[in-house]
């Protein structure tokens, strides 16, 4: 069965085409600045024939166009026909309180999802317009939402409302969502079978590192608390989010700077973060180079990052009663060495001993970081949430079902 798994972004369209359930990934590519000049997409097969199309993409339904061109062209392409196509798995940020689950795309969810565009502004729009192209070309295909939020449905409401009248709560939902959700379920989950244990078990931390960053508990299985809130902004910092900060810090900046709401949150959200602390860049290495060039502030940042991780985990071990596993995934997690080494340096009292020379210049590798006897395991796990979307979509089609 081949299934589509496609994550639309605001000018971007990630996509793999896999043959499930083998989990083989026939070919992958990005459709890049849709509707911006230098619009291209950059395609790859699985034995590794790969092309660049450089061109006009004024839409997201053009962009889907054209990547279902290249995967079905004679040369570069994986199928011979779009009749190929038994499914499509769409990424989804968010759905409110609605879903709990990965769910069939009809018309009851397109709708209800357009009613938490407010929840979500620049990610859920994207993904509509990813369902919307999908039904367009091809109607008769079966289409299936899987969402950053659904993992952490199972927190409980002392975890996830906010200290506000509770009659706010009521109209609007105001709450900790949480996000990430499709990485901590893949991580949590393969750490597991790699060690051959039953997930219901164990007590994990999840770290998925990157530009946007969270921390997830998992107890027995489910998620338990998460450090991203209702928007992806609280929590850790990150590459230009600010991540937790006082709200009354917020009121005094408007009112000092005289800027309005929209300013604000494109203050908090855009020049932020690692990028507004160090003044140089929200990228990882830019800021270790400059550190160790001597710049103060970019050394700061680094701090920053590295004391806020550290932190969730101890609260998150204090809040489950202990922790069994500490995984790290996501581009910073799975690659920055020098973050994990700052990051479980002194970690000894939780149980951690760990292999600081193993971990140092390692990239991208799947490996357990403590030695043998370790009473706490730290692992880095790469992240694959495309993997997470097209079993889910494979289970709907599959099992005929609406929801998982």
């Amino acid at each position: 069965m081949k299934i589509i798994v496609l994550n639309c972004g605001s000018s971007s369209i990630k996509y793999q085409l896999f043959d499930m359930p083998s989990a083989e990934v026939l070919a992958k590519g990005l459709v890049d600045k849709i509707g911006l000049r230098g619009a291209s997409i950059k395609h790859k097969r699985d034995d590794g024939v790969e092309v660049k199309v450089e061109g006009e993409i004024l839409d997201h339904q053009s962009g889907i166009e054209y990547l279902l061109g290249l995967l079905i062209h004679p040369e570069y392409g994986s199928m011979k026909s779009l009749n190929e196509i038994d499914a499509v798995g769409h990424r989804i940020v968010h759905a409110g309180e609605l879903y709990g689950g990965s769910v069939k795309i009809n018309q009851q969810v397109v709708a209800a999802l357009e009613e938490c565009i407010d929840l979500a502004p620049l990610h859920n729009p994207p993904n509509l317009e990813g369902i919307y192209s999908i039904t367009s070309l091809l109607p008769d295909v079966p289409q299936a939402g899987v969402f950053d939020t659904a993992f952490h449905h199972t927190m409980p409401d002392y975890v996830y409302l906010y200290g506000i009248p509770y009659s706010l709560y009521e109209k609007y939902k105001i709450r900790r969502y949480g996000f990430h959700g499709s990485s901590h379920k893949f991580v949590s989950h393969r750490a597991a079978g790699i060690l051959g244990k039953q997930i219901e078990d164990l007590k994990i931390i999840t770290c998925h590192l990157g530009n946007g960053a969270s921390i997830t508990a998992i107890k027995n299985g489910k998620s338990m608390d998460t450090s991203m809130g209702m928007t992806p902004i609280e929590g850790l910092i990150m590459g230009t989010r600010t991540g937790d900060i006082d709200a009354g810090a917020l009121l005094r900046i408007a009112d000092k700077e005289g800027i309005d709401l929209g300013t604000v949150n494109t203050l908090i959200n855009k020049f932020s973060g690692m990028l507004g602390i160090s003044g140089l860049s929200s990228d990882m290495r830019d800021l270790e180079v400059a550190a160790e060039e001597g710049n103060e502030r970019a050394s700061v940042a680094l701090k920053m990052y590295q004391y806020r991780v550290k932190k969730y985990i101890g609260s998150y071990a204090a809040a489950m009663g202990g922790v069994d596993l500490i995984l790290f995934t996501g581009g910073i997690g799975e690659n920055d060495f020098r973050t994990r080494r700052e990051v479980m340096t002194d970690m000894e009292w939780l149980g951690v001993d760990f292999d600081f020379e193993l971990n140092e210049g390692l990239r991208g590798k799947e490996i357990t970081l403590t030695r043998p006897g370790s009473k706490v395991r730290v692992m880095v796990i790469p992240t694959n949430e495309e993997l997470v979307i097209a079993n889910d979509t494979y289970e709907i089609v599959t099992r005929g079902v609406d929801a998982l």
